[in-house]
């Protein structure tokens, strides 16, 4: 999917994003992962891709707004001072199947398309890293973030009782199927073209 026109990039996550990708997750999720997993997940897993979405203008966020940790700017990087991080996403790619392991969106910056640029950069990846297919769990309660997955063509495919160890909530596991399939192609390219369209006009 072509950015350029729009007021997000999405990169790699580098070891300098630990400290802003762990802090939204804070504010996400009831078990978060600690800063030291994303950081072995970053130097140790091969299987790991992570990404981050950021403002392409730095002028056009308010920086207390946008940077979840409440940073001053003097105990981060330039870059990441000046563009934080405002969603993050990653998978694993084992053999031909790639798990959405997290996905998650500053509190702040919800409802902005955020989402919906993570998943369809993941894809991407997923398909041109060779995955045939792509999974994830995602609480049963948690329907925000299942419309979002149905929308881009997953489906329950199985149940996980009392999967998560905070409150034994169940997972469900979800599927794209085949992503080499025409329905899923046909799917996600319209969605992109949707997608391209509603970010752009964040910037006119």
């Amino acid at each position: 999917m072509d950015t350029e026109s729009t007021p997000y990039i999405v990169e790699r996550m580098t070891l300098d994003d630990v400290a802003a990708v762990a802090a939204i997750e804070q504010l996400v999720f009831t078990l978060p992962w600690p800063a030291h997993a994303f950081e072995h997940e970053l130097r140790f897993n091969p299987a790991s891709h992570f990404v981050v979405a950021r403002l392409r203008k730095p002028d056009a966020v308010d920086a207390k707004t946008a940077r979840p940790n409440g940073s001053t700017g003097k105990d981060v990087p330039p870059r990441q001072a000046l563009c934080p991080v405002l969603a993050y996403g990653g998978f694993w790619l084992i053999v031909n199947e790639a798990h959405i392991c997290t996905l998650a969106v500053h509190p702040h910056w919800r409802g902005r398309g955020l989402g919906g640029l993570l998943l369809v950069h993941l894809i991407d990846r997923a398909m041109a890293l060779g995955a045939a297919i792509l999974t994830l769990e995602v609480r049963q309660s948690n329907t925000i973030a299942q419309r979002l997955y149905r929308r881009y063509g997953f489906a329950r495919v199985d149940l996980r009782k009392r999967y998560y160890p905070d409150n034994y909530e169940d997972a469900l596991v979800m599927s794209s199927g085949p992503v080499s399939s025409t329905a899923f192609q046909n799917r996600l390219r319209a969605l992109k073209a949707l997608l391209q369209r509603e970010l752009s006009s964040e910037t006119s």
